[in-house]
């Protein structure tokens, strides 16, 4: 390889990190995330790296003039023609095309398939397969405020459940995702919504430094039904709450009013490495037997075709295409239609 080939491994800007956690709770802790990227280098090379890069690089430079953490629309950047434009026609779209952004849509392009969010760029909408700001709705109502306070979200994908937590005044957000995309399409926003106070690291919970113990609130979302070992995940959540923090857990889970569990052979709606799904009463039981305390059930819903879905920004197979086509309750594999609970618990104090 040339000096000028593009690289196709995810580089970590170690000096970004170390300017972002500076003066916070992480500060202690910058070189032991650091040397836990590192450790997973062999992990972090990625044939479409280049291309991913270039889309970065030809971002373009626009001028923006308001940024929306919780817009309706999704996580939104404006322009002052945007603005303008939607002022002066309130019956057109909200926001028309700048000129300074025709180079957006391309460029974001190359990074599909955008699967959380949705976001807004200028004129541009990303349409992404889940609806995740669904998702927020059903759980920020019931978490503690998170003014001033430290979050990890565990599995955080791109990032958008980040900038919403963001959006509720945390004064530190950390995510780690061990998707490499994931990484690419955070740093698209970050471009142009430019917080240091809001970072993300390729990395999975199991290979975050233990017992770090300065998180106010930790989230893991969508994450548990992937691990074949789910008490050991709770463990390490645990270990990363300071005590009295809070968790806030979604995951999939089993129909039941007792302590059932129903263990997944191969697949689970098309999902790979999906180990067993617990009932609530279960999955309340695990999370009193790692520690938790105060544990409560506050959501449980069946997931529905409007909220992850096939979209121009995420062409392939969807929810649909995983379920009975003759019964839509089932699965293709014939197991119950996935339903979502959110868990919430607190770390002794």
């Amino acid at each position: 390889m040339t000096d000028s080939t593009p690289p196709i491994r995810f580089t970590l800007n170690e000096k970004k990190l170390r300017e972002s956690l500076a003066n916070t709770p992480l500060a202690q802790w910058t070189d032991a995330l650091i040397n836990a990227v590192h450790a997973r280098d062999e992990k972090l090379h990625q044939g479409l790296m280049p291309r991913w890069q270039a889309a970065l690089d030809a971002l373009p430079d626009i001028v923006v003039a308001r940024i929306d953490l919780d817009h309706e629309s999704g996580v939104t950047v404006l322009t002052d023609e945007d603005i303008a434009a939607a002022d002066a026609d309130a019956s057109s779209e909200p926001y028309t095309t700048s000129e300074s952004a025709k180079a957006l849509e391309p460029a974001l392009k190359e990074l599909m398939p955008w699967r959380k969010g949705p976001y807004r760029f200028a004129h541009i909408t990303i349409d992404t397969e889940w609806r995740s700001d669904w998702k927020w709705n059903r759980v920020y109502p019931h978490i503690k405020p998170l003014e001033n306070r430290t979050v990890l979200d565990v599995g955080c994908g791109n990032g958008y459940h980040m900038w919403r937590m963001r959006s509720m005044g945390a004064s530190t957000v950390l995510g780690i995702d061990p998707g490499l995309l994931f990484m690419m399409q955070f740093q698209a926003v970050q471009h142009y919504v430019n917080d240091k106070a809001v970072s993300i690291l390729p990395l999975t919970m199991e290979t975050l430094p233990p017992n770090m113990q300065c998180f106010d609130t930790v989230f893991s979302m969508g994450v548990l039904y992937h691990r074949k070992d789910p008490h050991a995940h709770l463990l390490e959540l645990m270990q990363s709450i300071k005590p009295g923090g809070e968790l806030v857990m979604e995951t999939l889970v089993a129909l039941g009013e007792d302590e059932s569990e129903l263990k997944i052979d191969e697949r689970y709606a098309r999902m790979k490495n999906i180990w067993t799904l617990p009932s609530v009463p279960l999955l309340a039981r695990w999370l009193n037997d790692a520690g938790f305390t105060n544990i409560r059930c506050v959501s449980v819903d069946i997931t529905s075709r409007l909220e992850q879905r096939t979209t121009e920004w995420m062409p392939y197979e969807s929810l649909i295409e995983s379920l009975d086509p003759e019964d839509l309750s089932l699965t293709v594999e014939g197991l119950p239609r996935p339903r979502r609970a959110v868990m919430i618990a607190d770390a002794p104090s």
